[in-house]
């Protein structure tokens, strides 16, 4: 916002310049790119109209997929957090983690559940 402009005083200046702006109610939006999708989950979407002009600010929770080229399948995202929680809650390496969220198909729960129960 600029300063010393309240909200309404802004949609009025935005109207005069032909910009109309109007909230879009989504629950989730995905750009699906060649090589992986952007997920946005709990977005706040707004559609701008400029001068017959459509475009859509998006903000929200990033997720990204990747997706495997050959066939359009997605292939397991893990990330440095979920290895990290594995490795913490079954005591065991990094590497050790990562293998076992891989085998598990990136479910935390059942990877930890796997490696303690080689312990036992």
């Amino acid at each position: 916002m600029m300063p010393n402009i309240n909200s309404r005083q802004m949609q009025q200046a935005m109207k005069r310049m032909g910009v109309q702006q109007q909230d879009v109610d989504a629950y989730e939006v995905i750009i699906k790119c060649k090589d992986e999708n952007i997920v946005i989950k709990n977005p706040t979407v707004q559609r701008i109209n400029m001068m017959g002009q459509k475009s859509y600010q998006i903000s929200g929770e990033e997720v990204v997929e990747g997706l495997d080229i050959d066939d359009g399948t997605e292939i397991i995202e893990i990330t440095d957090e979920d290895i990290e929680t594995v490795a913490q809650q079954a005591n065991v390496p990094k590497d050790v983690a990562q293998t076992a969220l891989e085998e598990n198909e990136g479910d935390i729960a059942q990877a930890i559940l796997k490696l303690t129960e080689k312990e036992e």
